[in-house]
């Protein structure tokens, strides 16, 4: 199971949300554009590739951890014509929430927000007119408590790029056709025309990415004989901010609150299956997502349209490469059993500014190999246990066989009755656990040195501030 560092959280000093943004900073790493035979050469501290979640919070985070005077470049393709939102929503654990706020994006979201504030885990067949809960798990309804936050990706999505555009960085509308690595600087061309040197280049351009391609970094994954499937759905009752998961014979059946008398369902079936789901009618289809969502909150109505797509699991061989950092799905790609691999992603963002902030306080360049070095050091273990323990989780509920469920059901009980444990799990799922590889750089062995240890000749000169540590959670 993933561990944390020894502090349960960190916010930016000099965070995105507390740069200026209505003063021209001075621009120190690109004076002045250069054209020459492979045409315009611009100059940038940072380059992320890629326009999602994960792109826009590192482009921020970066921001915030080089100070106004950075550099920061975007780079992706612009949006398909007519492509929209797809209806899925996140569950933003503590960790990742802390992020956003000091990215100055969850006061804009909090409204919306909505808390989970309890988890019950039932292992039942889809027939079955009693589902018993195995396994629960107690927050509170509200605030620091909750277990996670359901979000909207559209309205996560938007509140980014705002933020974005109001910290004034730079939104390149293709992505890289080429990327050529130096042992000084990382050079992304954009056709023939244009091109843009910078100390260090963010791959957060996806599971397939371009980036790690073309770095060389290995990969190792699988598929599931799976796809996954999400929808929307209204309900006639109230659903008292609880989430369920529902272990059938099929996958894992997750139904998790939004506000109103709504909630968001994601769930895996094998492929077979969710290819005759995708081809009934709307009314059919709505009866299939009722006999596995249950009747606790009554009837249910469709919002949209059920989303499918391949399941799979993926790490990169390195998450770090000459002046290369990847985040996200770029790094690792997980199943959504536990639902965590936005935070996972949200949590690469959080140490790769630590790290590069770090660096800056060093006066250090923040696509050496220090920096990248430690970034790596701090995820590894994180994601690679994720990873494990979903993949387990799957092979383990995705069937019907008697003797395994009876043996597994036996485990849930015993968990459900030791409350250390779960308390554990709880601070795993937000983020917050003890032990070391969280993603949280400070503190860490082999990382960069405590503030209190540095020379004061070098805490002199600095002008942006590395990640400070939060309080830890209680639990």
């Amino acid at each position: 199971m993933l561990q944390n560092g020894p502090q349960m959280g960190y916010r930016l000093r000099t965070s995105a949300a507390n740069v200026p943004m209505r003063e021209k900073a001075p621009n120190v790493a690109s004076p002045r554009p250069e054209v020459g035979a492979a045409g315009l050469t611009e100059r940038a501290d940072i380059v992320v590739a890629g326009d999602g979640i994960i792109a826009l919070a590192a482009a921020l985070a970066l921001r915030g951890a080089l100070g106004p005077q950075g550099r920061i470049v975007m780079a992706a393709d612009p949006p398909s014509h007519g492509a929209g939102s797809d209806g899925r929503a996140f569950a933003i654990a503590a960790s990742g929430r802390h992020l956003l706020g000091e990215l100055g994006i969850w006061p804009a979201l909090e409204a919306e927000a909505q808390p989970i504030a309890d988890i019950a885990i039932t292992d039942s067949r889809l027939d079955d007119v009693v589902r018993p809960t195995f396994l629960s798990f107690a927050g509170e309804p509200q605030g620091e408590g909750a277990l996670a936050h359901m979000v909207e990706a559209q309205a996560l999505q938007n509140a980014l790029a705002l933020k974005a555009d109001a910290a004034r960085i730079e939104r390149l509308p293709r992505r890289p056709s080429a990327i050529t690595f130096a042992a000084d600087n990382v050079r992304v061309s954009f056709g023939a025309a244009r091109a843009v040197e910078a100390s260090l280049l963010v791959a957060a351009d996806g599971g397939r990415s371009f980036c790690r391609e073309t770095a060389g970094i290995g990969w190792i994954g699988w598929g599931y004989p799976q796809r996954g499937l999400t929808v929307t759905v209204a309900h006639e009752r109230e659903h008292e901010a609880r989430a369920y998961e529902h272990f059938l014979p099929g996958g894992p059946f997750a139904t998790l609150p939004l506000k109103g008398r709504r909630s968001s369902i994601v769930w895996a079936e094998d492929e077979k299956e969710a290819k005759r789901l995708l081809a009934l009618g709307d009314e059919h289809l709505r009866e299939e997502i009722a006999r596995r969502f249950g009747h606790e909150l009554g009837e249910l109505s469709l919002e949209g349209r059920v989303v499918s797509y391949p399941l799979s699991f993926g790490v990169a061989r390195a998450f770090v490469g000459q002046r290369l950092a990847l985040v996200g799905d770029a790094a690792h790609v997980v199943h959504p059993v536990a639902g965590q691999g936005l935070n996972l992603g949200l949590r690469d963002v959080a140490a790769l500014a630590e790290a590069v902030a770090e660096a800056a306080l060093l006066g250090l360049d923040p696509g050496a190999a220090h920096a990248l070095s430690t970034y790596q050091r701090a995820r590894r273990f994180d994601t690679t246990a994720m990873g494990a323990t979903t993949d387990g989780l799957v092979k383990l509920f995705s069937n019907d066989r008697p003797a395994l469920r009876a043996l597994r059901d036996l485990g849930l009980g015993i968990v459900d009755r030791m409350q250390p444990v779960k308390r554990f799990l709880v601070a795993q799922a937000r983020g917050q656990a003890g032990g070391q590889g969280s993603g949280q750089v400070s503190g860490q062995a082999g990382g960069p040195q405590p503030r209190s240890q540095l020379d004061p000749t070098e805490r002199r000169r600095t002008r942006p501030k590395p990640l400070s540590p939060m309080p830890r959670s209680r639990d």
